[in-house]
């Protein structure tokens, strides 16, 4: 290829340029016009992240220093700057090589250097902060230089006394003097590490986990650290939340063995837990009872979830009728928290539920002392003492002789056997006036049990046919409109219905 050659007539001679040497050239002189106006360009961005930074907006601040930088990559200040806006984010990593450039441009800049020495420090890295200091020193008087370096003295003192401590196994000093280091170098993990498996030794796993969650950004990568807070917070009886720490693991990392299966573990408790609490709140009282056996074998080690369990059949066989096995279930739990409110109401309703009276006094005299605002307790407190009076007059489920959870069938059933035994029409004995009365309490018990709303004042320790207890006039079986032999007597035609 024949190149194109292009003659210079102002140099006393003849110069002959390439065409590509040509372009060169003209490009250059076109960088050189571009670095005049991204200078300028450069103040532009300094100046509105200065703006920015006054008024506490840091990430827009950081784009214009970002810009600042790239326009100017050998200006000490922009990446002191910059880093000044990393350090106000929290984002010490990324401050840190910031503050080595600046250093790197401009060694004798004492306010850089006394910044990483800070940052250093603050790391854990002790070695490196001193030597920062003394290079501060080197120049000239410093108080605060001098300082550091006498609290870097002492800190190595204590953090090697605590790594002692720890081995001897003497926790709570070790944890004081680590708590003290931790002050002076919040950002190594390396401390809070160790404190938070003391900690956990020391059985406080929440302040444990206070400990691990800081080295989740400390670190790297840190799977570890989730899977301990996930596995902590479990252990806590806290699904939900471990469920949570256990899928920040898995967006790490989908298949890290560590996490994966306990994931699915902590997956499918949650699920058993929140069955058993819906089938609870819907009255649903025998899946209730089928899904927390599920959870309680799902996870049959960690006491929070059996004692949970128990909670649940204690409750759910109360509530379902199954009153030998709520009083199993609740005397087991209440032997291991007595103060267990709810559960002292559960075994408070089934020992009304079993005609205990006192007992269902003394279990929700109990609760309302522990939760004087609890509606649960001070209800069955109130039934239970007019159930306890009522139980001294009449029981219509006595005179019938069911149960109280007996079925409307049942209830009619045993009904129409007794009053064909003493309706008086049909007793075939001498004394009627004997028969009269007993038909006249199973007609009452029949008229109440077998009437809804009835029933339900009956329950609740209110007789519907006393009435004393009514404020209405009239017999003590006459009034509601109530009257087994109609219209007197005994001219009625008997009806077993």
């Amino acid at each position: 290829m024949i190149e194109e050659k292009i003659t210079d007539m102002n140099m006393g001679g003849v110069v002959i340029f390439t065409k590509s040497l040509f372009i060169f050239l003209l490009l250059d002189v076109y960088l050189k016009g571009s670095y005049a106006i991204n200078s300028k360009e450069v103040e532009q961005h300094l100046e509105m992240g200065k703006k920015l930074l006054a008024a506490g907006q840091l990430a827009e601040a950081l784009q214009h220093y970002h810009s600042a930088v790239d326009g100017d990559p050998n200006n000490y200040m922009t990446y002191f700057r910059r880093a000044t806006v990393f350090l106000a984010m929290g984002k010490s990593k990324s401050a840190l090589p910031d503050l080595t450039k600046v250093i790197e441009l401009k060694p004798d800049f004492t306010a850089a250097r006394m910044q990483r020495a800070s940052v250093l420090l603050k790391q854990g890295k002790l070695d490196d902060a001193e030597e920062d200091f003394k290079a501060v020193l080197e120049r000239g008087p410093n108080d605060e230089a001098s300082s550091q370096l006498n609290s870097i003295t002492e800190l190595r003192g204590d953090i090697k006394e605590a790594y002692m401590l720890v081995e001897h196994g003497q926790l709570p000093a070790a944890v004081e003097l680590l708590g003290r280091a931790i002050e002076k170098c919040p950002w190594d993990p390396s401390l809070h590490e160790t404190r938070a498996e003391c900690y956990i030794q020391m059985g406080e796993y929440f302040k444990a986990i206070s400990d691990i969650r800081p080295t989740t950004s400390l670190r790297s990568d840190n799977r570890p650290a989730y899977y301990k807070m996930s596995d902590l917070y479990y252990k806590l009886g806290e699904a939900e939340e471990s469920l949570i720490q256990i899928r920040e693991c898995l967006k790490l990392d989908p298949d890290d063995k560590q996490c994966q299966p306990h994931y699915k573990k902590v997956k499918k408790l949650v699920k058993q837990l929140n069955a058993a609490q819906e089938a609870k709140v819907a009255g649903q009282y025998d899946e209730c009872l089928n899904k927390a056996k599920q959870f309680m074998k799902t996870e049959p080690d960690v006491e929070f979830y059996q004692l949970k369990g128990q909670s649940y059949l204690c409750h759910c066989n109360a509530k379902g009728g199954n009153l030998q096995e709520a009083l199993m279930f609740c005397n087991r739990l209440l032997n291991r928290e007595p103060e267990n409110v709810e559960a002292l109401i559960d075994r408070g309703e089934a020992y009304l539920a079993s005609e205990k009276w006192d007992e269902a006094i003394n279990d929700f005299q109990k609760a309302t002392n522990m939760d004087e605002h609890n509606h649960r307790a001070q209800e069955g407190l109130n039934r239970a003492q007019k159930l306890l009076k009522q139980s001294k007059k009449r029981d219509y489920y006595k005179i019938l002789g069911v149960k109280r959870t007996a079925r409307k069938k049942d209830i009619l059933k045993a009904y129409r056997k007794l009053a064909a035994k003493w309706h008086p029409d049909k007793y075939e004995g001498d004394n009627k006036a004997m028969a009269e009365k007993k038909f006249i309490d199973i007609a009452a018990a029949k008229e109440v049990l077998t009437d809804k709303e009835k029933r339900q004042k009956f329950d609740n320790g209110e007789d519907p046919l006393d009435p004393e207890q009514q404020q209405q006039g009239g017999g003590p079986f006459w009034h509601e409109g109530f009257n087994p032999f109609g219209g007197g007597g005994f001219k009625f035609k008997f009806n077993f219905n």
